[in-house]
């Protein structure tokens, strides 16, 4: 982790700790975005993400917060993370050729700074400094399954 994104994940788990799990993805959105702007960060909240491929679609995706125009934060709230949320942000990764994308998960009962997955099985390319932020409760029961193969679970 470097020093921005370790600004976005020490603000997560400050919003974690003081609202816990349980609330709607939109509430720790708006929370977490202006946690991370309080800490001197620019943040794009709700980002539209253009599709083109042959046709233009200018709003195909959203991302739920955007940092400092160089790091994509997904914020789930749920109970467990699947692969499609882990593509869902290297897609987003692909699409907006940025290197760094988080995925939050609310959703659990703890978020601690030491759970960070780190995708290892990725090429050098813009997607090798992926990082998963999960809830600790989750990583300690082996949620490996919700990541791409290869990747490494840090901390617990």
């Amino acid at each position: 982790m470097n020093e921005g994104t370790r600004e976005i994940v020490d603000a997560a788990v400050s919003v974690h700790t003081r609202l816990g799990p349980g609330l709607f993805e939109p509430v720790y959105e708006a929370v977490l975005g202006q946690a991370v702007e309080l800490r001197g960060s620019s943040v794009r909240r709700e980002m539209p993400v253009p599709l083109v491929d042959g046709l233009r679609f200018e709003e195909a995706f959203r991302i739920d917060l955007q940092v400092d125009q160089r790091v994509v934060v997904e914020l789930k709230s749920i109970e467990q993370l699947a692969p499609v949320h882990t593509k869902q942000v290297l897609t987003y990764l692909r699409l907006t050729d940025l290197r760094v994308g988080l995925l939050v998960d609310f959703g659990g009962a703890t978020l601690r700074r030491g759970s960070v997955a780190s995708s290892t099985a990725m090429p050098p390319d813009p997607f090798s400094r992926f990082l998963c932020v999960r809830p600790a409760v989750a990583a300690a029961r082996g949620a490996r399954g919700t990541f791409p193969p290869g990747t490494r679970v840090v901390g617990a």
